[in-house]
């Protein structure tokens, strides 16, 4: 009783408001209801997101040189090209060069570094190799091999800078992952041995908490295995994010073994994952072309790897994980 009694002392109330006052406070509402929704609608696009048709455009900027393997001057001119797009994005590659024994004499390699800051110092390296393997018989261009990571990179860094990051990131182009001459002793991850021994000696790889690979991902039929040298944590977040996002017929739950350069990051204590697709039939042959791959593929790459970053952030951020990586 007391109940409706009340709310007809309030519908009284209300009926004494004018009816232009009434209209005001519709006015008032409405337009409050509608500053919401654009805000949300405005947050929802502003959100950075991968973009495969930029990345395919890179490609085919990157296959067009040719054959780019360490220490020729097409290489020397994707190093021009990869710099010139990170400029026009309003960062700057730091070239990290020198000069390395390999079974063929001295090459000069150049690895680049991109730095996008974030609210903490500590670092995710987000990696990948710019050469191609050198084929004396033909002419190899590594569309998948070399090129789709190159592409992947550049377009990575415009998200990143357009991106809120919880943690400072390192987008590095890696010079001759590619064997020389023979895949086997020191032949081979020339820049990744290379980056790390010079963040042991100036000290940097301490904030480095952990390292994604990016490698020959732009196959036209992907299928990305885990790969079972790589950190059990990180490819366990990026792997599950995957499966969130319904796209386990990419990141297959299967196993397999790379030898990469995520390997000199994990001998020296760096958590490190490998997405890598090796099941690519144009592998080391000349059909590694644009006909090979798709951008599709680096789109998914591209949405897995991002939507993957907070977990990431939020794992290396927590102390008792710091203890135990």
């Amino acid at each position: 009783m007391r109940r409706k009694r009340a709310e007809t002392t309030i519908n009284r109330e209300i009926a004494k408001i004018p009816e232009k006052t009434m209209k005001y406070f519709s006015v008032i509402i409405a337009i409050s209801v509608l500053i919401v929704v654009s805000a949300i609608s405005t947050s929802a696009q502003s959100a950075p997101k991968f973009d495969s048709n930029r990345a395919w455009g890179h490609l085919q900027q990157v296959v067009a040189i040719g054959p780019r393997p360490a220490g020729s001057p097409a290489i020397e001119q994707t190093r021009k090209y990869i710099k010139d797009q990170l400029a026009a994005l309003g960062l700057k590659a730091v070239e990290q060069a020198w000069d390395d024994e390999t079974p063929l004499g001295r090459v000069h390699l150049v690895n680049l570094i991109v730095t996008i800051p974030g609210a903490s110092k500590d670092r995710v390296a987000i990696t990948g190799h710019y050469d191609t393997k050198l084929f004396r018989e033909f002419p190899f261009v590594g569309a998948s091999d070399g090129g789709s990571s190159t592409a992947f990179l550049i377009e990575f860094a415009r998200v990143l800078k357009a991106r809120r990051n919880r943690l400072t990131y390192d987008l590095i182009f890696l010079d001759g992952e590619e064997a020389v001459v023979e895949w086997r002793g020191k032949d081979n991850t020339y820049g990744s041995r290379h980056y790390v021994e010079a963040a042991k000696r100036d000290g940097s790889l301490k904030s480095l908490k952990a390292m994604i690979l990016v490698d020959m991902i732009a196959d036209r039929d992907l299928g990305i295995r885990r790969d079972s040298y790589s950190t059990p944590w990180l490819t366990d977040i990026i792997w599950n994010t995957a499966a969130g996002m319904k796209l386990s017929n990419y990141f297959l739950p299967a196993a397999t073994t790379v030898e990469d350069d995520h390997l000199p990051f994990l001998a020296a204590g760096v958590p490190s994952v490998d997405i890598i697709d090796l099941d690519y039939d144009a592998w080391h042959t000349r059909r590694d072309t644009l006909d090979a791959v798709s951008a599709r593929s680096m789109q998914v790459v591209g949405d897995v790897v991002l939507a993957s970053l907070p977990r990431i952030e939020q794992h290396v951020s927590t102390p008792s994980n710091r203890q135990n990586p």
